[in-house]
């Protein structure tokens, strides 16, 4: 029979559950959190229906001027006035549908944006279709979708900084409790960083995975979140450490190992006493693979043509600065361990393969990659290239050959997949890509583990709208030189 201190305790713990108490739904803290969500979406989705506006209103007028004739400003509302109220009802359903008005550490970015307003713009065609509406221009449609995305970026990129700044200003921070072991825990800082969507971290305390001790840390400090490194707890300690920080009203995350990464698209299959999840391939099969596969000739195609110019510059720009061939073909294992050459501006002497060995000892990258930041072998015009990675436009065409993908774990050169642990090669049961999570993500800031964890996330949890986006999110990191040597 438990004591009476014992049954104070207990109680104590009872009423700090802010799942108990009935009048916690009507208290300022919950009323507060919802006047900013509703605030956050009313301002987003505001900006959103501007942007469609203006974009819409943008290719009208620039139809009038292409066909040389004066735009009316005041009327060239009249003929889309009938069906604005339908495009804008469809846009947020559709943006809603995407998470675009979800909380700010889980909404997505530009390619949800592109991606949406493409579902948008097949949804509106089609039903004008339907309806029997005649088209007198084809270009309109286009139009209206590119000025819409440049528009509505613009906007919510503008929406982020400014409400980034006053997050800032009001001396906002994320409290967090990191919970692991030393070694963990030191991995963990490194790898969250000082901030997360534009809100810092505080961290307030670390503890070991212990129950008790992580309870005693929440009940002396006022704590946003708790991150949970790695668990090795067995399932009721796990529960009671989960528990206790819901009472208080702690966010629990968790980091996760590769297995658990590899989980999280299990097929759930009835057992016997347990549920068994089903581990498929890691392998872009039927539908998704001719998606990803259409997707890839389309754009890559587009891109080839669109910046021919730009390749005849930088050719001229290398055969000017030092002897030798434009373009270098790479040896790098590709899909089913393969090898294959890699097409890429030649950024070194011609003599840069024959010296590397003299080099290994200079080697400053982590595991298996090779990489130094000053490498002397680089030219003066592969500097300014590998800076922004512009040595990497040829790739296109091994993605239009069918060796490498838009997006997709980065190859490794020959010499780099040699030194790999067995696991690593799993990332080589699909297309190699141009850029992917690695190139947004830090790779200079991140372990080699970390960064094959990021392909298993990819193969596990890929989307043409996770292509879109990170196909968008690769161009701010390339020139801000994110993680790049």
């Amino acid at each position: 029979m438990a004591t009476e201190p014992a049954l104070k305790q207990r109680g104590g713990a009872r009423s700090k559950d802010i799942r108990a108490a009935r009048p916690y739904l009507l208290s300022l803290t919950p009323l507060r959190a919802l006047a900013r969500r509703s605030a956050s979406v009313v301002a987003l989705a505001t900006l959103d229906v501007t942007g469609l506006a203006f974009g819409l209103y943008g290719a009208l007028a620039l139809r009038e001027l292409y066909h040389g004739r004066t735009p009316l400003w005041g009327l060239l509302w009249e003929a889309p006035q009938e069906w604005l109220p339908f495009v804008v009802l469809v846009t947020l359903l559709v943006f809603w549908r995407a998470g675009l008005y979800a909380a700010r550490d889980r909404r997505p970015g530009l390619g949800a944006v592109v991606s949406s307003l493409l579902v948008v713009g097949g949804v509106t065609v089609g039903f004008a279709i339907a309806s029997g509406h005649s088209f007198d221009t084809y270009a309109y449609a286009p139009t209206a979708f590119f000025l819409s995305v440049l528009v509505i970026g613009l906007l919510r990129a503008s929406y982020d900084s400014v409400t980034r700044d006053l997050i800032r200003l009001a001396h906002i921070r994320r409290r967090t409790v990191l919970v692991g072991d030393d070694e963990q825990v030191a991995e963990l800082r490194r790898v969250l960083g000082w901030s997360r969507n534009g809100i810092e971290y505080e961290f307030v305390g670390e503890s070991a995975p212990v129950p008790a001790a992580v309870t005693a840390l929440l009940d002396a400090e006022r704590v946003d979140e708790l991150v949970l490194a790695d668990p090795t707890l067995d399932e009721q300690q796990a529960l009671e450490l989960v528990d206790q920080a819901h009472r208080r009203g702690v966010r629990v995350r968790v980091a996760p190992r590769t297995t658990e990464l590899l989980r999280d698209r299990g097929e759930y299959v009835p057992g016997q006493g347990v549920p068994l999840f089903e581990l498929h391939p890691p392998v872009f099969a039927g539908t998704d693979w001719l998606v990803k596969r259409v997707f890839d000739l389309m754009l890559g195609s587009a891109v080839l043509v669109v910046g021919l110019p730009v390749w005849l510059l930088i050719a001229a720009a290398i055969r000017l600065d030092s002897p030798g061939p434009v373009l270098y073909r790479s040896r790098r294992v590709g899909l089913h361990e393969e090898e294959f050459g890699m097409f890429k501006f030649r950024t070194m002497h011609a003599d840069a393969e024959a010296r590397q060995a003299e080099l290994e000892n200079a080697n400053e990258a982590a595991g298996p990659l090779f990489k130094i930041r000053s490498d002397p072998r680089v030219t003066r015009v592969g500097g300014v290239l590998r800076r922004f990675s512009l040595d990497e436009i040829p790739n296109l065409l091994n993605v239009l050959r069918g060796e490498m993908s838009l997006v997709g774990p980065r190859p490794l050169p020959t010499r780099d997949y040699e030194l790999l642990d067995e696991w690593h090669r799993k990332r080589s049961l699909v297309l190699p890509g141009m850029t992917g999570l690695w190139q947004i993500a830090g790779r200079s800031d991140l372990s080699f583990d970390e960064l094959v964890r990021l392909d298993f996330y990819y193969i596990e949890r890929w989307s043409l709208w996770l292509d879109i986006t990170i196909l968008a999110r690769t161009i701010p990191a390339v020139f801000g030189r994110r993680g790049a040597y």
